[in-house]
């Protein structure tokens, strides 16, 4: 692949290769960072915020006081028994992360151009065309970086290669409608089905995510629904409804998945300094699952699964 003239940039939290929950057949996921959204449950916080950012694994931290040492804002302040870090004063230098030879600290994120993304993604071509899989853009929100996600989707398109986005729908109208002609499949949000829930949840409305959702719809793109499910918060009889209601409104979407709840996030909020998650959140029980599909099933919903 020649290198382009002028190649955009983004900001990438990660890429996984070999990628088998986020679309059809064996993929690669690249995770742009940023999100509007603030859902409680988020089980990717360090991709909310849209810049790169110092992130701190305390259990490695063997207190020697290094990064203390060569910081130049003051972030970090090591005592005998604890190690408190100003994560708000931390300019990603990476000076500190040069010195832990504990390997304690790293920033998360870094600017990429599309050459070196496509690069990636196209070394495991073969293994897409054997697998019907391809190239997945996850987040955060991926269409936050709406301009660097429209270059690597179109890139892809151009090149053959199967188009994932992983939305919460979220995103201006004319940004997200200019992004439908390169997208294969939409992996789309569903969180809540009242608008004050969703408030409450996410920190913003539903309205535009439904505008959305049906603007692609009624495009043709082909969508599957996705809904996180968390028990004692949005497991409710109202909400399922929402979900078969969508699913009457819109029976050409390729299915539904409930997605459990699981606190895999948790750990990680700490490690780039925002608050631990709310206490009333709980991860399912075995059986709460297929209790679920037993209720969407009773109301008539029959296309879905837990993803």
């Amino acid at each position: 692949m020649r290198p382009s003239p002028v190649s955009k940039r983004g900001i990438v939290t990660d890429i996984q290769r070999a990628s088998l929950h986020d679309g059809p057949g064996i993929r690669t996921t690249i995770f742009l960072k940023g999100c509007p959204l603030q859902c409680l449950w988020c089980h990717n916080p360090e991709a909310i915020a849209p810049r790169p950012q110092l992130f701190f694994a305390e259990e490695r931290c063997v207190a020697c006081g290094s990064c203390e040492a060569v910081c130049p804002n003051g972030v970090h302040h090591v005592g005998p028994s604890d190690h408190a870090i100003e994560f708000g004063q931390c300019a990603t230098c990476s000076r500190c992360v040069d010195e832990c030879n504990a390997r304690g600290l790293r920033i998360v994120g870094k600017e990429m151009d599309a050459d070196a993304i496509m690069a990636e993604v196209l070394a495991d071509v073969e293994f897409y065309r054997n697998s019907g899989g391809g190239m997945t853009l996850s987040g955060g929100e991926p269409l936050y970086q709406q301009a660097f996600a429209l270059e690597l989707l179109n890139r892809a398109k151009q090149m053959n290669i199967h188009t994932c986005v992983e939305t919460s729908g979220f995103v201006a109208a004319k940004k997200f409608e200019a992004v439908l002609p390169a997208v294969d499949l939409l992996l789309f949000d569903y969180k809540a089905t009242k608008d004050e829930d969703h408030r409450s949840f996410t920190g913003v409305s539903n309205e535009l995510i439904l505008a959305n959702l049906d603007t692609a719809y009624q495009r043709g793109n082909d969508i599957l629904l996705r809904c996180p499910i968390v028990p004692g918060l949005n497991d409710t009889a109202e909400h399922f409804a929402g979900i078969r209601a969508l699913d009457e409104k819109y029976p050409r979407i390729r299915g539904i998945e409930l997605m459990p709840y699981h606190d895999f996030g948790n750990s990680k909020r700490p490690s780039i300094g925002i608050a631990e998650a709310s206490s009333q959140l709980r991860v399912p029980t075995a059986t709460e699952p297929g209790q679920w599909i037993e209720a969407l099933n009773g109301l008539g919903c029959q296309k879905v699964r837990i993803g």
